[in-house]
């Protein structure tokens, strides 16, 4: 018989893709170009041409096998040597092959990530506002995704509450900075306080608690800022790293899990991803791929436009009433809605063809999130349809 479970997963679809089908569906009917979808965080930048060129080179020039065949199980050796050569260069720790697991992309990283740390029946915790996909990350490991409640005056760790969810059953803490959908980059002053309540925990519990630290927008980070290094803070770090935003190359899936080396049993947890990938089916990911990024792994697409989108929208939300804490990174932002139902508000904004994320499934009711990806005069464009919607609500 089909699994009932699966089935049951039907009734609560990814909400953010099922609003990207109807931007699309709408688009056939009025040109998508009039369709303000801020619905999906797909990179709108092209991917560097030096990519390109690299990829042209090694079919050219490269052995096909090694391109096109598996690779070991951790990853191509050159390349782990490479990642952790530039974690080294940048963040000041001694990485080796021996800490770094390729993956495809975020997600398959910290599918590994969460199952090496934790144990069915204990418990990992995030704060809100959170992806969604971390309920089904993190429950299909058999652990328990335990969530922190939002400080939305700051979207900072709500400390307060995070103590009162700390057990003898926590074996990880799962964040997300720059924030996916906040826009938030957590302070090194909220980083380092983190640290130190849980290495004081750790000694109270008797265990090592990891923070498995989920990294994609880490090159995405405004007014000249760098994103505090997590695993630089706080020795049981599980970096989980993706290309697909700083090189803009989602549909690539390529990533990896990087063990801090002054974690507790760094070099097993990589050695235990292997067997993981055994049962996830995330192994092996694109050699070709691989190799690419290896090249350019100190490179990013431009992501200037982001910041400038960040403003342009910044700016007009302020300025029509909305509440909304300024960015710091990412390419979202996340207003709180006029009404206390976002979803309702968020089905308004389709009238101005403004498509736009309900805060709720972010475990944060009364706000919406707006993926700001997309082109800067289409930005501008939408700033009128933003106006009246604001007007709709009597907000001007």
């Amino acid at each position: 018989m089909i699994n009932p479970k699966y089935k049951e997963m039907l009734n609560a679809k990814n909400q953010i893709r099922e609003l990207a089908g109807f931007a699309q569906k709408r688009g056939a009917e009025i040109g998508y170009e009039n369709v303000f979808d801020y619905s999906l965080g797909n990179p709108s930048v092209p991917v560097p041409e030096r990519f390109n060129d690299v990829i042209r080179d090694f079919l050219k020039n490269r052995e096909p096998v090694k391109l096109h065949g598996y690779s070991p199980n951790p990853g191509l050796a050159e390349v782990r040597d490479l990642v952790a050569a530039s974690l080294s260069r940048r963040f000041s720790l001694p990485y080796k092959r021996e800490h770094i697991f390729m993956t495809s992309g975020a997600a398959g990283a910290i599918a590994h990530a969460a199952r090496a740390v934790s144990c069915p029946g204990e418990e990992i915790i995030t704060f809100a506002p959170f992806f969604p996909e971390y309920v089904p990350y993190i429950n299909e490991t058999g652990a328990i995704l335990k969530v922190v409640p939002a400080d939305t005056t700051s979207f900072q760790i709500n400390f307060e509450e995070f103590d009162k969810l700390l057990n003898e059953k926590t074996a990880a803490i799962l964040i997300n900075t720059p924030n996916n959908p906040s826009g938030i980059v957590y302070s090194e002053e909220t980083i380092k306080k983190l640290a130190a309540l849980l290495r004081e925990k750790e000694g109270q519990y008797g265990h090592p608690i990891y923070i498995i630290s989920d990294e994609p927008y880490r090159e995405i980070v405004f007014d000249g800022k760098k994103a505090p290094c997590i695993s630089a803070l706080y020795e049981n770090t599980v970096m989980c790293y993706s290309f697909s935003k700083s090189l803009s190359i989602p549909g690539e899936r390529i990533g990896y899990v990087a063990a801090c080396p002054n974690c507790a049993d760094a070099e097993l947890i990589i050695q235990m991803c292997v067997q993981i990938s055994r049962g996830t089916g995330h192994n092996c990911p694109s050699s070709l791929i691989q190799l690419a990024v290896g090249e350019l792994l100190d490179e990013t697409s431009d992501l200037s436009v982001y910041e400038t989108n960040m403003n342009i929208l910044y700016d007009k939300l302020t300025e029509l009433g909305f509440e909304v804490v300024r960015p710091g990174g990412t390419f979202y932002i996340f207003p709180k809605a006029p009404i206390a139902d976002a979803k309702e508000f968020c089905e308004e904004a389709k009238k101005y063809d403004l498509i736009l994320v309900p805060s709720d499934t972010f475990g944060v009711e009364g706000y919406f999130r707006m993926a700001y990806c997309i082109q800067t005069e289409k930005v501008e464009r939408s700033l009128a349809a933003l106006e009246k919607l604001a007007k709709a609500y009597h907000m001007i």
